[in-house]
């Protein structure tokens, strides 16, 4: 009879272990996010440098996921940078491997400016932040 118990006791736990294992378990890897910067100027000089600082903001966490960004400037003509120094080409795909950075972006021209970067993951969502620049035509020493 006692073995008979142990084979009993043995019997429901394995079940309970059989019904506790499911195939639908669902881990989740796609969060929404979005992509929050610090104010910039509404003028710009030609070969002025503005200062962009980011800050990638997730809804989770997925220790998995990646984010890329490109950018395309609509108006007038100026470059992006990272970090690094190294000029980005509109249109082309960077990693962005920081939830903190700053994009530089420098003035090439006189005219109004505007260009948007666009921010993605590997589970398809996206963000778009849009910058405007009006010419700053002053002079120095001009209130």
């Amino acid at each position: 009879m006692k073995k008979f118990a142990s084979y009993l006791i043995y019997a429901i736990l394995i079940a309970c272990i059989a019904c506790a294992c499911s195939s639908d378990i669902d881990i989740r890897q796609d969060y929404k996010f979005k992509v929050t910067h610090l104010p910039v100027p509404k003028k710009v000089k030609k070969g002025e440098t503005i200062e962009i600082r980011c800050q990638l903001e997730r809804s989770g966490r997925f220790d998995q996921a990646r984010y890329s960004f490109r950018f395309f400037q609509f108006d007038g003509v100026g470059e992006l940078k990272m970090d690094n120094e190294v000029v980005l080409l509109p249109n082309d795909y960077y990693d962005l491997t920081e939830e903190t950075f700053r994009l530089y972006y420098t003035s090439l021209s006189s005219d109004a400016q505007s260009l948007d970067v666009y921010f993605f993951d590997k589970a398809g969502n996206n963000y778009t932040l849009q910058f405007s620049f009006n010419p700053d035509n002053s002079t120095e020493g001009e209130p």
